[in-house]
């Protein structure tokens, strides 16, 4: 247990500028500093240990009967035993010590690495006649100091530690390699050394941030290096706290943005001479960048875009449109073939399609979206041609999705079959042929993906009377602007006219058998009359012979 107070005045502990703000009594005092979890001492103003709790003992091995009425120089060094006699001299004047380093040997010759945080203890009339000191073990802090130097020290990144002022405390071998400078052309030296002024004030302003919000990001940064050149950079900066948690510095690490500065402006060469109308937005759709392209589309000069939301060329409806393309962009990172309809400086609406891919900061974070835009008035043109060939056609045309719903149809579908058009638009194939067919139809669907044909697929789709009507399908693939196949093109040939006809040929044929049997029973009755008279003419003859014997043979 600690040693109660074993002063001949009822002492009290004061906190803060130690005018009394706050005290306890020394009962109260006893109670707390035997069960603080921390470990904490009374001395006197010598240096002699009148009170420790347990925390104590624990700390340094020793039993309490070998450390109270003991001057702490018995357990640090002297040069520690002078800082901690200048400090006594602090509380004193000032009431209060911080973070003193003291490094106690313990009962078994550790040397316990510790700081010290100390108040005034006063009389009753307020007189400084002691301190309380608070310990705090040092030795987890120290391991995980140095692991974090060693973290520093083997970063593949630039990484140094300055104070709040910007002096640099601390700098690892990537700093020295980026910026070709020696440690000791580097360490205590203010970055201002090797930054311009502006640059100085917004790293001080950075500073600032870190020790409000803790971070700051991608700062840019332009030291120079030892040979002069000026390196592009972006710095992020998390806060150096003490073991108060008191931000005394910063930790920064610093990105080489020559190769991406690079990157950067090759992607803004190939968007400035891409021959498709490219521009780049951020998230709330105002236009960053455009090349020639998007000014000859929209015949507007590139000060009259840059800076612009795309409201300003885009109807509300589109604008919603778009606003929901940008947020696939950050969830996905791309969309595709958005329609938007763009007003021109002649006030022309132009049909376009947007392709859009994800824009990113060197963290990787969306901040924006680069967009292609697709001419589609010459690809509407041809599509409305189609059409027309296709609402024109003699021949049964119709369209179809890869599942076999019916999109678009021509009126010899609806003459051939029944149907007005809105019971056979919007509706699937299997609705009027049979399931075997079905699945044959989407094998001929499969064949058109695969091959962009197939010929003479067999159907029998029902009319709206119930007839089975016999057709053969001959259809070609369907694609998108990208030439991907999105659908099919069917046309339909009515086979009831021709299965009439082989019908009638069957019939014929069938009437022709029949005439040639009898042609071949007549032959046969015929050519069986005419052997019986040839066998008839030889038996006569061969009677005549006979009766010309018989009487040459009387005579």
């Amino acid at each position: 247990m600690a040693r109660p107070l074993g002063l001949g005045v009822q002492p009290r502990l004061v906190e803060g500028d130690g005018k009394g703000v706050k005290s306890y009594g020394s009962l109260d005092a006893n109670i707390i500093i035997a069960n603080a979890p921390d470990p904490v001492f009374v001395s006197d103003l010598e240096g002699k240990i009148l009170q420790a709790n347990d925390a104590v003992s624990q700390l340094l091995g020793f039993r309490q009967d070998e450390v109270l009425e003991q001057s702490l120089s018995r357990f640090i060094s002297p040069a520690e035993t002078r800082e901690f006699t200048a400090a006594l001299r602090e509380v004193v004047e000032r009431g209060v010590m911080r973070n003193v380093v003291l490094n106690p040997r313990s009962a078994s010759g550790e040397v316990i690495p510790t700081s010290l945080n100390a108040s005034a203890l006063r009389d009753a009339d307020g007189r400084a006649i002691g301190v309380i000191g608070i310990l705090r073990d040092m030795r987890e802090l120290d391991k995980a100091r140095a692991y974090a130097e060693s973290l520093i020290k083997n970063a593949p990144d630039a990484v140094f530690v300055s104070d709040l002022e910007g002096k640099i405390l601390q700098a690892n071998d990537a700093v020295f390699a980026l910026l070709g400078f020696r440690p000791d052309e580097l360490i205590e030296q203010s970055l201002s050394r090797i930054i311009s002024s502006d640059e100085t004030r917004e790293f001080l302003a950075a500073l600032r941030e870190v020790v409000e919000r803790g971070v700051t990001r991608n700062a840019r940064l332009n030291p120079r290096s030892a040979s002069g050149e000026v390196i592009p950079t972006t710095l992020n900066a998390s806060a150096l706290r003490d073991p108060d948690g008191k931000v005394i510095g910063g930790i920064g690490i610093l990105r080489d943005m020559r190769e991406l500065d690079k990157a950067r402006a090759y992607a803004e060469s190939l968007i400035k001479n891409a021959p498709d109308p490219v521009f780049v937005s951020d998230l709330e759709g105002k236009i960053l960048q455009a090349n020639d392209a998007v000014s000859a589309l929209l015949g507007f000069r590139p000060d009259e875009l840059f800076e612009q939301s795309l409201s300003r060329f885009i109807s509300p409806e589109e604008t919603r449109q778009f606003t929901a393309a940008l947020r696939e962009v950050v969830a996905r990172g791309v969309t595709r073939n958005a329609r938007l309809n763009p007003r021109s400086a002649s006030g022309e609406g132009i049909p376009t399609t947007l392709n859009a891919s994800a824009l990113r900061d060197p963290d990787g974070k969306v901040i924006g979206a680069i967009g292609i835009l697709r001419d589609m008035r010459e690809l509407d043109k041809a599509r409305a041609y189609a059409e027309s060939l296709i609402k024109n056609a003699p021949d049964p045309v119709f369209v179809s999705d890869l599942e076999g719903k019916i999109l678009q149809a021509n009126d010899a579908v609806f003459a051939l079959l029944g149907f007005r058009p809105d019971e056979l638009i919007e509706q699937s194939l299997s609705r009027i042929i049979s399931p075997e067919e079905t699945r044959a139809f989407l094998a001929a669907l499969r064949e058109v993906v695969e091959r962009g044909v197939t010929r003479n697929a067999r159907l029998n789709p029902r009319s709206a009377s119930g007839e089975v009507i016999p057709t053969t399908l001959n259809a070609s693939a369907l694609r998108d602007p990208d030439g991907k196949v999105i659908g099919a093109i069917g046309i339909l040939r009515d086979m009831r006219e021709y299965e009439q006809v082989v019908r009638d040929l069957e019939k014929s044929k069938s009437e022709l058998q029949e005439k040639i049997l009898d042609l071949e029973k007549f032959e046969e009755v015929v050519v069986g009359r005419e052997l019986k008279m040839i066998a008839l003419e030889k038996e006569l003859e061969s009677l005549r012979k006979e009766l010309g014997r018989l009487k040459t043979a009387r005579v």
